[in-house]
């Protein structure tokens, strides 16, 4: 039986449609969703969604964190950036990377708050670029 997949941002629901399983990238590893998962709710990290038919990745898009709402019937991805993987470039990850870096080297270190952003969006750049690494190697 499928799982029923939404993946959702603040201007839009992007997809929804059942598929076979879908990984998502969790906060503590690449999680698989399959019917009748366990309820949880996950915090995402930047990374890529694959989505299954079969055995076979039908398809793939990255996002740059969020959370995941999971129960026995449906998988929700709540993010604030999705990108198709098509339009993912490894400039667009340094350039990201850069700015987060130089963000980051300038917080004071006794704002937890600002230096935890900072850090999640230069993991978010990384992601996208392995992401892209990734795709071109097959990987």
């Amino acid at each position: 039986m499928p799982v029923n997949l939404e993946i959702v941002t603040p201007e839009k629901l992007l997809l929804s449609r059942p598929v076979d399983m879908v990984v998502i990238p969790a906060s503590e590893g690449d999680m698989g969703v399959l019917e009748g998962h366990a309820p949880m709710i996950v915090m995402l990290r930047g990374g890529v969604i694959a989505l299954y038919d079969g055995e076979q990745i039908s398809d793939q898009m990255y996002v740059a964190g969020g959370f995941a709402e999971v129960t026995p019937e449906r998988c929700t991805v709540l993010a604030n950036e999705v990108m198709p993987t098509g339009e993912l470039t490894r400039e667009e990850g340094e350039r990201r990377l850069a700015e987060a870096e130089a963000t980051l080297a300038q917080i004071d270190a006794a704002d937890i708050v600002a230096e935890e952003l900072a850090l999640e969006r230069t993991q978010s750049a990384r992601a996208l670029i392995e992401a892209v690494d990734g795709l071109l190697t097959g990987r």
